[in-house]
């Protein structure tokens, strides 16, 4: 009896072994890499001069992805750092015309990495100075921040985002625990830092509302435009302040500050609107300016 139950065991694990390497396989055929050689990637990567750790983020992290979802793989690293290292890696694992950049080459707040691709999904490689993330995350907690220029950040880069990123991200490879550290640390909003975003940003979105109708005389519909998408970016800002959620990113912002409790009725529909209809007429324009003027009230009458 006890040979057959441990047959029977053994033909059940089998099953079960067979079961999942058909999933993997199929993961695989739909474009989307495994658990498994994310986990080996960021153990290979951790072993280049100078990488500190890596976290993965986006809908990866949220587990919210599909099969044609990127993966953002965030390289913490501290100078210096060894290119050709991470070189060897890229090609090794996405080809021969895979590269990598230097620090600083796309920017100074995103400042580098690789656009890969991997087993037919594109893997982003994003470098982080852990040493500039530590000393914004201080700044963070001590309520100040900034925007700053950044290609591919229409809004900006808000220093704090750093801090944002490895709280939502997930570490894949951390030897020395200093992400695993900041994961915890950066788990809440520090009070300061949603006061002082919510009272910065809706005061320059009313601002900015209000220069917008400098240009109505003129019909400047791109001059307008800019105003109200800022405005816009900085009450969704405002609302994940209130709310004690971190925002990372313009892209979704929106969507996302709409599902917010305490986020005026209709908000994702109504922003959109507004930068859906701008048009070129004076007429236009002054309304598409009195309903963002309404919206940033709102906002600021939200808590």
């Amino acid at each position: 009896m006890l040979a057959l139950d441990a047959h029977d065991e053994l033909a059940e694990f089998l099953a079960g072994v067979l079961v999942a390497a058909r999933w993997v396989r199929a993961l695989h055929a739909a474009g989307v890499i495994g658990e498994q050689q994310l986990a080996d990637l960021a153990l290979r990567l951790t072993a280049v001069g100078g990488v500190v750790g890596v976290v993965l983020g986006g809908s990866r992290a949220r587990g919210t992805h599909t099969a044609t979802s990127d993966v953002d793989l965030g390289i913490y690293y501290r100078l210096p750092l060894d290119v050709a290292g991470l070189g060897i890696v890229a090609r090794d694992v996405a080809g021969p015309g895979a590269a990598v950049t230097d620090p600083g080459a796309w920017g100074p707040w995103v400042d580098g990495g690789a656009w890969l691709h991997v087993e037919d999904t594109a893997v982003d490689w994003i470098y982080r100075d852990l040493d500039r993330v530590r000393t914004c995350w201080r700044e963070a907690q001590a309520g100040r921040f900034a925007f700053h220029a950044q290609v591919g950040h229409p809004l900006g880069w808000p220093d704090f985002a750093y801090a944002g990123e490895i709280a939502l991200g997930r570490v894949l490879a951390d030897p020395s625990g200093a992400l695993g550290e900041l994961h915890e640390a950066t788990g809440r909003v520090p009070p300061a830092l949603r006061e002082t975003v919510r009272t910065r940003t809706l005061w320059e979105a009313s601002f900015t509302v209000d220069i917008a109708r400098k240009a109505l005389p003129r019909r400047d519909t791109a001059y307008v435009a800019g105003c109200l998408f800022r405005a816009i970016g900085l009450c969704c800002h405002a609302l994940h302040a209130r709310a004690g959620r971190w925002l990372i990113n313009e892209k979704g912002a929106v969507a996302a500050a709409g599902l917010l409790d305490g986020a005026p009725p209709a908000f994702a529909d109504r922003a959109h609107g507004i930068l859906g209809e701008l048009g070129t007429t004076g007429e236009r324009l002054a309304r598409a300016v009195d309903l963002a003027a309404d919206l940033v009230a709102e906002t600021a009458r939200s808590g």
